[in-house]
């Protein structure tokens, strides 16, 4: 499965680009030639869906639809769907930051004109395409188009506050909602054909560069979601009402003195297990027709979870409840043969989720952001990793930019980190953890883009426990230098991480 590489994380909506947020036209290409020249093999991204709350993309309308977002009017133009007099007037948006109140409403001004030329002007050879696609996809995209249409039809509601009938989905009810809303449904299809379109013409052009894209996989789903609607009986929830019963969360950590609660229902593992785990196999299956590897965000989920009854303000009193992640796992391989995952092993690890994560020889990352808190024995640092099967990062998106992590420490942590970098200042210190990274034994290291530019804490992706004012972060086409890729080339050509 791994041979020794490098690569980049970044999220596509990072992207640079005319209409206020990346996606996945012209940039997306450019940063793939970007990657070649640099010698990277590897892109990673977080999790693809369409994002509701806070914008975030762990929190997706969908475990298996695509972010209309991501859809690239460029490329719609070349299709015939749009033409650059569409967007004359698009605004000036930032060029650092997405500003997600006023780019997705424009956004998707612009794809209801394509979808529109297409039902005026599509050949019979494109309708039958969509067709083709709205069939094979039915098993999810049919509950999906439904469900957003429903929502925009009550002005975002949560499907928790629809009648009765519509959220219990009463068969004559949802009839009556396809009859009523059959537009919107076949515009969020479209969406739908469209991304999944552009995306795999992306892949192609990483194939063709030697590029492996990394998914990501958030180990749950958002309540409010076509996924949680229309398979109640998987989640722990209230059988009248559809509330949570029980939500998921983590308890007090590195990043939280009062823990994490993420509001997500945790699963109800014995409807799943009694199901085959259809539902995950699908949603593993759609992922990885769309990249080549999978990151389970918080595997450690899949041993044990950290379970807080509805009605908690923090996650503080909550409760470890074991899942059965050895039969999930065994049954993924049977039915979709090598398991190509990384397993997100960060947090309050005990003995028996390293097992889980060794008996199916699955990687785990390796923060190093992580590594000089607890002296000599730190299992982050590179001289404690045992075998190659890790991914080394400088940080994730979860952490502060190497930059920022480095000013905020006191004197002493800093003085720690220089002296096991046999550094004598901290200047560029993005770039002497990216070699640490690099030289490291992990088959794999990866750095954000951030660090590669060496940007402050301005640049972060996330802040953890922060519900707002996260995933906004982007740079300028003009940042992507020749100098940095020749110089991130020439450190993965010295650790053996270039082709």
């Amino acid at each position: 499965m791994f041979t020794r590489a490098a690569g980049i994380l970044l999220h596509p909506t990072s992207l640079p680009g005319p209409f206020g947020s990346g996606d996945l036209g012209p940039a997306s290409r450019q940063f793939l030639d970007w990657l070649a020249t640099a010698g990277q093999q590897l892109w990673q991204v977080l999790p693809l869906g369409p994002t509701g709350y806070g914008y975030s993309p762990y929190l997706c309308y969908s475990a298996l639809a695509g972010n209309p977002a991501l859809i690239s009017p460029e490329l719609l133009a070349e299709d015939g769907w749009l033409q650059e007099s569409d967007w004359a007037d698009c605004p000036a948006f930032p060029s650092d930051r997405v500003d997600f109140a006023s780019v997705l409403p424009y956004r998707d001004q612009l794809l209801r004109r394509a979808y529109s030329q297409f039902l005026q002007r599509a050949a019979s050879s494109d309708r039958q395409l969509f067709q083709a696609f709205c069939e094979q996809e039915a098993h999810w995209l049919d509950d999906y188009a439904l469900f957003m249409a429903i929502k925009l039809a009550s002005q975002g509601q949560p499907w928790t506050e629809w009648p009765e009938a519509l959220r219990q989905r009463q068969p004559q009810a949802l009839a009556k909602a396809r009859d009523r809303w059959g537009g919107e449904i076949g515009f969020q299809q479209f969406l739908q054909w469209q991304f999944r379109e552009q995306w795999l013409a992306l892949r192609e052009e990483a194939q063709a560069r030697h590029i492996s894209l990394i998914g990501d996989i958030p180990i749950y789903v958002a309540h409010d979601s076509a996924d949680v609607w229309a398979n109640p009986q998987f989640f722990a929830l209230d059988p009248e009402t559809g509330a949570v019963d029980q939500q998921a969360g983590v308890p007090p950590d590195y990043f939280s003195e009062t823990g994490q609660l993420w509001g997500n229902p945790v699963y109800n593992w014995a409807a799943l297990q009694a199901d085959g785990y259809r539902w995950w196999l699908q949603r593993l299956q759609q992922l990885l027709s769309l990249v080549d590897y999978i990151r389970i965000d918080h595997f450690r989920g899949l041993e044990a979870f950290w379970s807080v009854p509805a009605g908690e303000e923090t996650a503080i009193d909550g409760e470890w409840v074991k899942a059965p992640g050895a039969d999930l796992l065994s049954t993924i391989r049977q039915k979709l043969g090598a398991l190509p995952i990384l397993a997100e092993d960060l947090g309050v690890i005990t003995p028996e989720v390293e097992a889980l994560r060794d008996r199916f020889e699955l990687p785990g990352m390796k923060i190093l952001q992580f590594a000089f808190d607890s002296g000599a024995g730190n299992a982050y640092l590179p001289h404690n990793y045992w075998g190659r099967r890790w991914v080394a990062y400088t940080g994730t998106h979860d952490n502060d930019t190497t930059v920022g992590w480095f000013l905020s420490r006191n004197d002493s942590d800093r003085q720690t980190v220089l002296d096991y970098l046999g550094a004598e200042s901290g200047w560029e210190i993005e770039w002497k953890l990216i070699r640490l990274a690099w030289s490291s034994t992990a088959d794999w290291a990866i750095a954000p883009l951030q660090d590669v530019f060496g940007l402050d804490s301005s640049a972060r992706m996330n802040r953890p426990g922060q519900a707002t004012g996260n995933w906004d972060w982007r740079f300028s086409a003009d940042w992507l230098t020749g100098d940095r890729a020749q110089r991130l080339r020439r450190l993965s050509q010295l650790y053996g991480r270039c082709r």
